[in-house]
């Protein structure tokens, strides 16, 4: 898909060409300033009028009359120099994306060397190109009917840069990977209950591990009752689906050693149980799944780049329904790891079906734990919908989850859990827990709970309630899923450091 050119030929012939433009001066230099001369200095008079403006994200479309061989530049702002960061550039992009893809052009180019600052070499800014391709110029396809004529898709991009050739078409095709798997954790979460199921997620599972050659483990329901994995099967009780439990591995290494542990709640649709939802709070709830979507784009991701690193990902698979069979408040259940649990709200299932994946993460040598979860709506009251909530019993591991969201653009704010939160989560007067202590700070105990089956294993908690998810359209996506925390697992296991207990 992209076509690398060392040099711009003004005759080359195309449909159009992005071009950055900064807050610099009103005189167009270098490349810019030749292209001008084949204008007879009108692109300077459209800067000086405004007509053309550097100010940040602004799109000026210019038509080139044939006095080069491309029909159409697509001038970008991109505010003051010292002030464009990698993040700023990849919503830059998405901007510039979004209107070609309305345009319905079927290829394009850029001007890659106008983008690159002190601060963001041309590496750089491939990456940011095409990953804000991939991400921006997604929709989900949906079940409305088609019209008859085909679709008009970008097929070819041609990339202009002088530098190293091997060092662009990596960038470009990492961003690109990011972005895709990004877009595939998407897809399943915009997915309605009935088209995703359990037995869904784990054939998905499947086709990845054939792939990407990762090594898999689809646990049925006997075999969760041969370990005791009483926590999630409670949860399966009222559900004529069955149960899995999908277990993924990765080997970066040649020793099965110092292992990431990566775990998505995978509740396929929540009704609330008996703890049943209202019917405002019950729509949407087929993204319930939005944490083993995550881990599964970034296990994609993970294939494709083939870091240096071991992973095992665990997605415990289930719906959430009311039946006779269902479980009930004030149940008490027994967890894989032998801890008792008292139900005190069937709605606070996603920590029990966690509970029992953290464990068997374990059982399969994760030293380290990173749980992504859509757990509570107390996160989105505590935080809202733009940042994703954090919990952690390990310093250096959380450092570099905060780093790789940085990286990855995917904000992220700690939450505390302090000794009296523990407190509260093992406050049941008949089991070792219990699953919904209080309403008060119900981020921090849904936290605090999947803590206490990771005990002394360096862990953190992501619940991406508020973020899996958005409401309205942004340069890099649309309206529904957003695949939060795909790219920041994927940059976390790329770039791990190790962790101490």
């Amino acid at each position: 898909m992209f076509n690398y050119q060392s040099e711009w030929d003004f005759s080359y012939k195309q449909e159009s060409i992005i071009i950055g433009i900064f807050e610099k001066s009103i005189k167009l230099a270098g490349k810019l300033a030749e292209l001008d001369t084949h204008f007879q200095g009108e692109l300077t008079n459209l800067v000086k009028s405004g007509d053309i403006s550097a100010k940040q994200k602004s799109l000026a479309k210019i038509h080139t009359f044939g006095k080069i061989g491309t029909k159409r530049i697509i001038f970008v702002g991109l505010g003051k120099e010292k002030e464009l960061t990698f993040d700023k550039l990849k919503e830059v992009f998405g901007a510039a994306w979004k209107e070609i893809k309305k345009d319905k052009w079927k290829e394009t180019s850029v001007y890659i060397d106008s983008f690159v600052t002190e601060k963001l070499n041309a590496s750089e800014v491939s990456h940011a190109f095409s990953e804000a391709f991939a991400l921006s110029t997604y929709e989900f396809a949906g079940y409305k009917q088609k019209s008859n004529e085909p679709e008009k898709r970008i097929e070819a991009i041609t990339v202009f840069s002088k530098a190293d050739q091997q060092e662009v078409e990596a960038s470009l095709y990492v961003g690109f990977v990011y972005g895709r798997g990004t877009n595939s954790a998407r897809d399943l979460v915009n997915l309605p209950g009935n088209m995703l199921k359990a037995s869904d997620l784990a054939e998905y599972a499947q086709n990845l591990a054939v792939t990407y050659d990762f090594d898999i483990e689809i646990l049925e329901k006997e075999d969760m009752l041969k370990l005791g994995m009483g926590a999630f099967l409670a949860v399966n009780q009222g559900s004529v689906e069955p149960p899995k439990m999908i277990v993924l591995k990765y080997q970066g290494k040649e020793n099965w050693q110092d292992v990431i542990g990566l775990v998505g709640k995978g509740i396929t649709f929540d009704t609330g149980g008996y703890s049943i939802k209202p019917k405002t709070g019950i729509v949407g709830m087929k993204t319930d799944m939005g944490g083993a979507a995550a881990v599964l784009g970034a296990m994609e991701i993970i294939g494709e780049i083939k870091p240096e690193q071991n992973v095992v990902a665990v997605i415990p698979s289930t719906d959430n329904m009311i039946s006779g069979a269902a479980f009930k408040p004030d149940d008490v259940i027994t967890s894989m790891s032998g801890k008792t649990i008292e139900v005190l709200n069937t709605d606070a299932e996603g920590r029990l079906v966690l509970a029992d994946a953290v464990t068997y993460a374990k059982h399969h040598g994760a030293n380290y734990l990173v749980d992504v979860a859509t757990l509570t709506g107390g996160v989105i009251v505590a935080l809202g919908m733009e940042t994703t909530g954090a919990m952690t019993n390990n310093e250096e591991l959380f450092e570099q989850v905060l780093e790789a969201s940085q990286a990855a653009g995917e904000q992220i704010w700690r939450l505390p859990i302090f000794e009296c939160h523990k407190e509260k989560v093992r406050s049941s007067a008949v089991a070792d827990l219990n699953n919904s202590p209080t309403r008060d700070g119900h981020a921090i105990m849904g936290g605090a709970f999947i803590g206490e089956f990771a005990e002394g294993t360096p862990w953190v908690h992501l619940d991406i309630a508020g973020t899996s998810t958005t409401r309205s359209a942004y340069p890099l996506g649309t309206a529904g899923a957003t695949g939060a925390m795909t790219r920041t697992l994927a940059l976390l296991v790329e770039r791990f450091r190790g962790a101490r207990k």
